[in-house]
Parts: structure tokens; sequence; C-alpha cells
């Protein structure tokens, strides 16, 4: 952590982000057809993340997901399940496909605000339970206050505990200037993140270009540093096919096609789905 400020140029040019923007954008058109939607359903983290939800309802996200081969044949499926701690058990239990992970949120979701020890045991008790991934988000009052070393000392914390359980990072954009998102960004992956996501979808703003490209940016910073490959995940506010194909864009052209894998790109949304199948079919479908 001491070394991070003298080994990346923090400083954002948002000229230079609304520049690249534009010229993404118009990439961006043609990339609305079939397959790109195909793609980009393969990369969503189809998610439950309510007070009301239930067992059953974790139950009912696993047995949909189950069904969906055999429904859409030719169409690929989500990459993971993302619930709360509580559900990971009994999806564990039901869930069948093939090749779909279960994403639990942890470590005091989506606020953070809890003690360390309380963030560490329940990501691990959550892996011991069947999750594949945890998603947590970065200590954002501490790191608000310029606590950089306490932010990064939790994630690195809770990465260590999870072992081979891969670690999504929240930075929660919305609260952060474009600097303060390309720091957190930094600092999650020299922490050990396997992913950065942008949001909880708790607040607005979620996932937008901006904090998308900033973020990619850090990705391509990191691994030419370091040799090391981290994830991207937006999340929160992507309701359409033709917003999926921007942030599609976006890791295009920053990461590569490399990157256009559920092992390095995911989408986290409640809504996205059933668009995408939507468009992918050609008529109204409300699977999901």
């Amino acid at each position: 952590m001491e070394n991070l400020f003298e080994t990346y140029k923090m400083e954002v040019d948002e000229a230079e982000v609304a520049k690249q923007l534009a010229v993404i954008a118009e990439e961006a058109k043609s990339l609305q057809t079939v397959d790109v939607y195909k793609q980009c359903l393969s990369f969503v983290d189809y998610t439950t993340l309510n007070s009301t939800d239930t067992l059953e309802r974790g139950r009912e996200f696993a047995d949909r997901v189950n069904r969906f081969p055999s429904q859409y044949p030719g169409v690929p499926n989500v990459a993971a399940i993302c619930i709360y701690p509580s559900l990971v058990n009994a999806v564990r239990k039901t869930l069948k496909a093939s090749g779909v992970n279960i994403a639990a949120v942890g470590a005091g979701f989506p606020s953070s605000q809890t003690y360390i020890d309380v963030k560490i045991s329940e990501c691990v008790m959550a892996v011991e339970h069947g999750a594949d991934e945890i998603d947590i988000v970065i200590s954002l009052g501490r790191f608000l206050d310029d606590d950089f070393q306490t932010t990064f000392d939790e994630v690195a914390q809770i990465k260590d505990a999870l072992g081979d359980a891969h670690l999504k990072v929240i930075l929660e954009t919305g609260a952060l200037t474009p600097t303060q998102i390309r720091i957190a960004s930094l600092m999650s992956m020299e922490a050990g993140a396997d992913f950065i996501k942008t949001s909880t979808g708790k607040m607005e703003p979620a996932a937008t270009p901006e904090a998308a490209l900033i973020m990619c940016q850090a990705i391509k910073d990191y691994y030419e540093k370091t040799g090391t490959k981290v994830g991207f995940k937006p999340a929160g506010g992507i309701a359409t096919s033709q917003e999926a194909a921007y942030f599609y864009a976006i890791v295009k052209h920053v990461l590569g096609k490399e990157w256009l894998t559920p092992e390095w790109f995911r989408i986290g949304t409640s809504r996205l789905a059933n668009k995408l199948l939507s468009d992918i079919t050609g008529k109204e479908e409300k699977y999901f």
C-alpha cells in the first residue's frame, strides 16, 4: 500500500474520459446485435438482494437457472446467482445447472459499517455454506476519511481468509470522484481483489460509463505492471440491452476481447436478463 501512489499516476483527466467515451459510444452502436446480447446474458450475475428474500425465493432462482438450458437451447445461461448469505445453503442444494456460480454479498453489505472480525466471519461462513464468490463493499467511510491503509488492510484480510473463493470488491462509485474511483480500484487490486465492481445498486448513481472507463483503465494499468488479470463488474441501473452493449464496448475498447468472458466480466442486475432474452428471441420474455 505504501508504494501505491508512487507506482501509479492517480489524477484522472475528466476531459479525456469524456473524449474516449464519445468514441466508445459510437463503437457500441455496432455491437447491438443478438450475438453480443447472448454474450452479455452469459455475463449476468442474476441478483436478488431484498430484505424480503425468502429461502423459497432463493430456490426459485436456482430452479429457473436449472431449467433455462432446456427451455432456451442455444442461448447461454447466466454466470452466477447473487444473493444474501442466508440464502446460500438453499441455493447450493437446489442449483444443478453446469457452470453457474453462487455469489454471496458479505462483510456488512451494503454499508460495510461493521467490525472487521464480523466481516471476515460472514464471508468465510458464506463460502463454507457453498458460495463460490463473495461481493464486498470497501470500508467507504474510512476511504472518504483518506484512511486508505485501513481500507486496504480490510480487503487484504478478507481475501486471505477466503482461500480459493473469488473476491469481488465494490467501490460504490456514486459516492466517489473520478480520481477517488481510480485510487479505490488500484488499492483494491493491490489488496487482492479478483474483481472490482462499481456499485451495490443501493444508492444513486450506480454504474456509469465514466466509472466503468476509469476502472477498466486501472485494471489495464495494473495488469501491465503486475501481469495479474482482474475482472470488472458494472452493477446497478443497467436495464436495457443497449446499455449492456455500451459497457461491453468499454471493456472491449480498453481491455480487449480477452476480457469478454464470464471469468473476467460480469454484469450485476435483477432486470436486465429478461431484456436481453427478449432481444435475443425477438419477442417479450418474462422468464427471469
